[in-house]
């Protein structure tokens, strides 16, 4: 009797034991410096979707590795249809690996999920949680032990590129990977309210083990921009410090160490939050710092997110009001700030908690290496700069007019949920045209491009003929930030900047010199106020008169025989 006692209690025991055990994830299985991989990672999520009806995973759009990008959600009213969701609960979304040598995310991620699942942590009531689990698969495949030379671990991890070698985290305006064109469908179907991307941090030392980016609040709109910058960013690094976490903004130092001061990252559209923040979600960015243990930077990680979901939950109802009345301060015919910088004039004193920074001589290379000292950290005031102001503003369209042969540029709008209507009939419209003025262009690839700068446009109004099927895009709808930050071309990321209209920028036709002589004479015969013009030229500017081929292209320029095509922006502003 006493044995089967025994076995009955030693049986339990282990049953318990097993049960209690089943859902640990592997980084609690290891040595607090392990990461899962990307088939652990998506097992374990089976098994909580399997185990909970409050957890749902579903496959979405194939990613450049082949593999789909799985989108999982927790809810605990097991309710799935968004249509519904977004009418009574606001949506949250957790993004993670989008680097994926930096796993903070996806480890902290698994823990709150299941932790949510089991009860263990107070489930939001009114607001539904949005995960993608590893968003760049290709790169989470690909993992080693040295790509990240400045991390303290994990042991292993994966690759910053993707399966086609794209830095993912630049890719949101272009588009050129089906991650992203995955990430869009996501991003649209839920409409998240708050958008949270986990990274982790490369520059330099101090004692913070996490630093956070707040979608920049001047562009974010000054409605839900104000909000973010006076209410919830303040109430998330309070709740932090309630957990002896402290934190500061990610550290963008003037000069070499941040004790000089630092500013405020700016975000543009080809970033994830620069992205969502054009369709009125508030975002941030999770960068732990590198040089932190690894089970240190997965514990904040868990607890940023945490804070963020408890005050989205406690104030959905505001932010949903606010999303919408954001949405009304960009109307046709008022003003679009379409390039920023920082207000260096405007700064405020952070106190920050660093280290002394000096130089000393490298024992590599002949000269002088920065040195942090840990062994002196410090706290102090220093400045800090959070705002942006205006550089260059356009009046909003009341809608532009994109020729149907750009499709590219129309599919990526249709991906966005971009509404339109097509001419029913050939129609002559006066329109605002734009011609390309001046360009920069990078000499070394970016991302697959040779990304333009400092454009500049000319304009005039022109009555242009369109054809039947032309799109014909309002201004007036969800997506009007969308459409000012890729179709003005002065924008730092529009499409123009991104190469989609190089084949503007190439004259397709020419002339023989020999042969238009003769037809230069006859031009200027027949239009002396253009005579007039060229003799002028030829007087003021010393370089002109003193180059002959610059002189007779600039006669074929100014001639019917040009082509209208080249430098043509094509893409029409309707301003009524």
């Amino acid at each position: 009797m006493r044995v089967f006692t025994f076995l009955f209690l030693l049986f339990s025991i282990s049953s318990f034991a097993q049960k209690t055990n089943k859902y640990d994830t592997f980084f609690e299985k290891g040595n607090g410096n392990q990461s899962a991989s990307y088939q652990e990672t998506i097992a374990y999520y089976k098994l909580l979707a399997d185990d909970f009806p409050t957890i749902e995973m579903q496959k979405m759009g194939l990613t450049d590795s082949g593999e789909p990008l799985h989108m999982v959600v927790f809810n605990p009213e097991k309710q799935y249809n968004f249509g519904i969701i977004q009418k009574n609960k606001a949506v949250i979304l957790l993004n993670n690996g989008i680097h994926a040598g930096e796993p903070d995310g996806i480890d902290a991620s698994m823990q709150l999920f299941r932790d949510l699942a089991l009860g263990k942590i107070k489930a939001p009531k009114n607001t539904v949680i949005v995960y993608i689990p590893v968003y760049n698969i290709g790169g989470a495949l690909n993992r080693n032990s040295t790509s990240r030379a400045n991390q303290d671990g994990p042991e292993i991890y994966g690759f910053r590129g993707n399966a086609r070698n794209y830095d993912l985290n630049r890719d949101f305006i272009k588009s050129d990977t089906r991650n992203t064109k995955s990430f869009v469908e996501i991003f649209h179907k839920i409409n998240a309210d708050v958008f949270i991307d986990n990274h982790v941090s490369n520059g330099a030392d101090y004692q913070y083990k996490l630093t956070y980016i707040m979608t920049q609040h001047n562009k974010l709109g000054t409605v839900l921009g104000d909000f973010l910058n006076t209410e919830m960013m303040p109430a998330l690094v309070k709740d932090l410090q309630k957990k002896n976490i402290e934190t500061t903004p990610y550290v963008n130092a003037f000069q070499d160490t941040p004790d000089k001061g630092f500013g405020q990252f700016f975000e543009s559209p080809r970033f994830a939050t620069g992205y969502t923040s054009l369709f009125n979600t508030i975002g941030f960015v999770v960068e732990t710092h590198m040089l932190k243990k690894y089970a240190d930077r997965v514990k904040v990680t868990y607890e940023y997110m945490r804070s963020a979901i408890d005050f989205t939950d406690a104030n959905y109802k505001k932010i949903k009001q606010l999303r919408s009345k954001n949405e009304e301060q960009y109307q046709p015919k008022k003003s679009y700030t379409i390039k920023w910088e920082i207000d260096s004039t405007k700064t405020v004193p952070f106190s920050f908690l660093g280290y002394e920074a000096s130089y000393k001589k490298s024992d590599v290379t002949s000269g002088n290496r920065l040195f942090y000292d840990r062994t002196k950290p410090f706290k102090k005031d220093i400045p800090y700069s959070k705002e942006f102001k205006s550089v260059k503003e356009i009046i909003i369209p009341e809608a532009y007019i994109i020729p149907r042969g750009f499709w590219p540029v129309i599919d990526l709008l249709k991906s966005n949920t971009i509404t339109y209507t097509q001419l029913k009939k050939d129609t002559i419209i006066e329109v605002e045209s734009y011609r390309i003025a001046d360009f920069k262009t990078t000499n070394s690839a970016y991302e697959g491009h040779y990304l333009h700068r400092n454009t500049s446009v000319t304009s005039k109004m022109e009555k242009v003929a369109f054809a039947k099927g032309d799109y014909v895009i309002p201004t007036q709808q969800k997506g009007i930030k969308y459409l000012l930050e890729t179709l003005e071309p002065e924008a730092i990321d529009s499409f123009f900047n991104w190469n989609f209209f190089d084949t503007m920028l190439q004259q397709k036709e020419g002339y023989s010199d020999y042969v238009f002589e003769d037809s230069a004479t006859q031009i200027l015969k027949e239009n002396p106020k253009l005579k007039a013009e060229f003799d002028l030229k030829k007087q003021s500017d010393v370089n002109f008169i003193n180059n002959p081929e610059a002189q007779l292209d600039w006669i074929y320029k100014n001639s019917a025989y040009y082509e209208k095509a080249h430098l043509q922006y094509p893409v029409y502003r309707l301003l009524k």
